[in-house]
């Protein structure tokens, strides 16, 4: 295997309480679903793309290599609001590879197969979620958003049973690491300060080593991680992205984006969106993203309490600074991204009002949240009929007299929201479409949909049917979770 990837395993030099070794169990007749080229190019992974074969026995587990140590991570989390230990159910650690440039990367499989943490779980994966997660991670990275990325996705030749029977399916992430705020609550459970010092330790060194000699290091690091959620959160509000289960096994220390199954972008603006099957209260709907947020890095505070001081209170009131401070920054931060996708250069007192007027004016009328700033972009968009309203004229007059009145610079203004305004996003009908196709086994569509979805910001781009809205998506549009 290490002719394919470049392995120097760390993580397994944790205490034996953070994973368990795990023999990966052949399926029955691997095949190759889809391939990921470039990222295993830029990455410096050597797997033969001319021999599908090979690469389906290799990426499916189907490879005897007794010098390798596959194994399962543990970790707990607040699921919903609720604590539970948990783990990778369904999902096995190939090792962590090395780039030439000497990044490190976990790869992982999902699907494949059952381990000690498994609990009522199968440990398999289907063909539908494991290509939706390729697709949606694919176009996160490409909207330059932090994210895990796919690989690869496998047919395992397998059945697999939920409401109806499945094609069996195998998917090969790629990740700086799966080191999740549940790994650290997993930690502090074990009641052990020299388990949880052990975790902290390895984390500053794989992800934060620009901070290893700073003085109260603990409260170094929950800063730190703390402005990487927020950059995060931010992101994905940019550009409309609801998560759907921003548990706090969710919530990589690397500030990666993790887990894509009821993922989803909006479509009309509204805050309240949601779309998880199972999210009957919206706690993680399109608002409240950063609100949880904020409560999942107090759980991780909550964790290294024992680090940043043997005095409890003081432990305590040094976090709760960190903590309290997180909703001006992220409003900072927030409103910035906004005049970003409005162009507006330098600050002005009333740029608060003119984005929370145009939201308003969004969420009454039903507006796309994309398209919307979309057609500010190409001003010639706005002779469409939503757009006739006084509503409107009165707030672009005022938007365009604020746009023009600071350090004007037609190119500088334009530059911003073409950098922060995507054409393309991954629409659901499209998704759902390229979904069936390639489950009847016609992958053009996908391929297709995966070529438009690397340069969102391209004005140029002149496929309709990919930029607007589905006729029906008026329609409640649901996704699941776990599948």
């Amino acid at each position: 295997m290490n002719s394919y990837f470049n392995f120097e395993d760390t993580y397994t030099n944790l205490p034996k309480c953070f994973f368990t070794e795990q023999e990966i169990k052949k399926v029955s007749l691997p095949g190759l679903v889809i391939f990921n080229d470039k990222l295993a190019k830029s990455l410096n992974i050597n797997i033969p793309s001319n021999d599908k074969s090979e690469m389906a026995k290799i990426l499916s587990g189907n490879f005897n290599d007794k010098k390798m140590n596959t194994y399962a991570q543990a970790y707990a989390g607040h699921q919903f609001g609720h604590f539970t230990n948990l783990g990778d159910g369904r999902a096995i650690m190939l090792g962590e590879h090395v780039s030439k440039c000497g990044k490190r990367y976990d790869i992982q499989l999902k699907g494949s197969g059952i381990t000690p943490y498994s609990r009522r779980g199968d440990g398999k994966a289907a063909l539908g979620p494991m290509l939706r997660e390729y697709i949606i991670s694919e176009a996160v990275h490409h909207l330059n958003i932090p994210t895990t990325r796919s690989l690869s996705v496998i047919k395992t030749g397998e059945d697999v049973f939920r409401e109806k029977k499945l094609q069996g399916s195998i998917l090969t992430r790629i990740a700086s690491s799966h080191i999740r705020v549940g790994t650290f609550q997993y930690a502090a459970a074990q009641q052990d300060t020299k388990i949880l010092r052990s975790l902290f330790d390895y984390t500053v060194k794989r992800h934060y080593s620009d901070i290893k000699n700073s003085e109260e290091i603990s409260i170094k690091l929950l800063k730190e991680f703390s402005l990487k959620q927020i950059n995060l959160i931010i992101n994905w509000m940019r550009v409309g992205f609801i998560h759907g289960v921003m548990n706090t096994d969710n919530m990589t220390l690397s500030g990666e984006t993790i887990d894509y199954g009821p993922c989803a972008f909006m479509n009309s603006y509204d805050p309240n969106t949601k779309f998880s099957s199972i999210d009957h209260m919206g706690r993680y709907s399109y608002k409240n993203q950063p609100i949880i947020a904020q409560w999942n890095i107090a759980r991780f505070a909550e964790t290294l309490l024992p680090l940043i001081s043997s005095d409890l209170n003081e432990a305590i009131k040094k976090a709760e600074d960190v903590i309290k401070s997180m909703p001006e920054t992220y409003k900072t931060n927030w409103l910035n991204m906004m005049k970003k996708k409005l162009g507006l250069i330098d600050n002005d007192s009333e740029d608060e009002n003119i984005i929370n007027s145009l939201l308003s004016w969004m969420e009454k009328n039903n507006a796309d949240f994309t398209n919307t700033f979309v057609d500010l972009m190409n001003e010639e968009n706005l002779d469409q009929s939503i757009y006739k309203s006084q509503e409107f004229k009165s707030w672009f007059k005022i938007y365009k007299k604020r746009k023009l009145s600071k350090n004007f610079s037609k190119s500088k203004s334009l530059k911003l929201m073409k950098e922060n305004n995507p054409i393309i996003i991954p629409r659901n009908h499209i998704v759902e479409n390229v979904l069936s196709s390639a489950e009847e086994r016609d992958l053009n569509p996908l391929k297709k949909f995966l070529k438009v979805l690397e340069n969102p910001y391209d004005n140029n781009v002149k496929i309709p049917s990919y930029f607007k809205i589905d006729i029906k998506s008026d329609q409640p549009y649901m996704t699941f979770c776990g599948t």
